[in-house]
């Protein structure tokens, strides 16, 4: 079995940047993710990262990987299934098992990131693939000159209805509050300029109907909509089910509690990026996150901790 100094689970911001940092440290290390770049690979457009005025997520993501790659760091793309702790009395690390395999490391950063919110309304499920989706960066091309809904209202859903408006006739706005609370003042006003774009405020989606694929949803109001598409953009949870066995501390929304070196309630077991409990949830904070962990990990390695 393949030893490491550190396990790095994920391969999006968080975890790639750890990678780099990690391996600045001459750490030996090893990044195990079930794909590449996460969520913020579906972005559509990246505006605010420093030095770059407009990105496409996968295209970042793909230079992220690049940086990591020439530094000799390598990335595994199996799915982490399970960690066990391994040295009984005294503490010699962890092993982690994958779909695949299983590699052993004296020190873990959880990068898992967050999977998509489900909106839980009828027919979702039953017409997933079929007008329902979660990937405007993945979908909008199947949807020339077709009528259109995003439901939500934060930055990610005003990004998906100006993708959306590149392709569709129409594009609806359908959010429950009476205007744009978490959406980056920017958005709302390009949102507010592209005449294709209708927001519906005060509303919700009761039951998305169709007959093979998305035709309508009913609202909460009463009335019918006429759509082929409904793009989900309402948030994300955290990952966390891999590692709900070693019972680390986590908030009531499920992400998981770090100290200011990012480490968690387990000793040994670091985390970063959205998996974690800060507050403002961006490719540059999940960066720094993924940075700051490696360097306490190093010095933890390097004192014999």
């Amino acid at each position: 079995m393949e030893k490491y100094d550190l396990i790095i689970i994920g391969a999006g911001p968080a975890g790639m940047s750890a990678g780099i940092y990690a391996s600045r440290h001459k750490l030996k290390t090893l990044i195990l993710s079930k794909d590449l770049g996460g969520l913020a690979s579906t972005a559509h457009r990246i505006c605010n990262f420093p030095s770059y005025n407009n990105v496409n997520g996968f295209e970042l993501m793909q230079k992220f990987a690049k940086h990591v790659k020439e530094l000799e760091v390598p990335i595994v793309y199996e799915e982490v299934v399970k960690i066990r702790e391994e040295g009984g009395k005294v503490k010699q690390g962890f092993i982690v098992k994958t779909s695949k395999s299983e590699y052993f490391g004296k020190k873990i950063i959880f990068a898992g990131g967050t999977n998509r919110q489900k909106l839980g309304v009828k027919g979702e499920e039953e017409f997933v693939g079929k007008g329902v989706s979660y990937c405007a960066t993945c979908d909008a091309g199947f949807f020339k000159d077709k009528i259109v809904s995003v439901v939500g209202g934060s930055d990610a859903a005003l990004t998906a209805a100006l993708l959306l408006s590149e392709f569709a006739s129409k594009v609806y706005i359908i959010y429950r509050k009476d205007k744009f609370f978490r959406g980056e003042p920017s958005w709302v006003e390009l949102v507010e300029k592209e005449k294709k774009i209708e927001v519906l405020f005060n509303e919700e989606i009761k039951e998305i109907i169709g007959k093979g694929k998305v035709d309508s949803v009913d609202l909460k109001s009463g009335k019918k909509l006429d759509v082929d598409g409904v793009f989900i953009e309402i948030g994300s949870v955290p990952e966390v089910s891999i590692i709900s066995h070693l019972k680390i501390k986590q908030t009531d929304k499920g992400y998981i509690v770090v100290d200011k070196n990012q480490m968690t309630s387990f000793k040994g077991i670091y985390a970063a990026g959205d998996v974690t409990d800060n507050i403002l949830k961006q490719i540059v904070t999940a960066s720094a996150e993924g940075a700051i962990a490696a360097y306490f990990i190093y010095r933890e390695i390097k004192s014999g901790e």
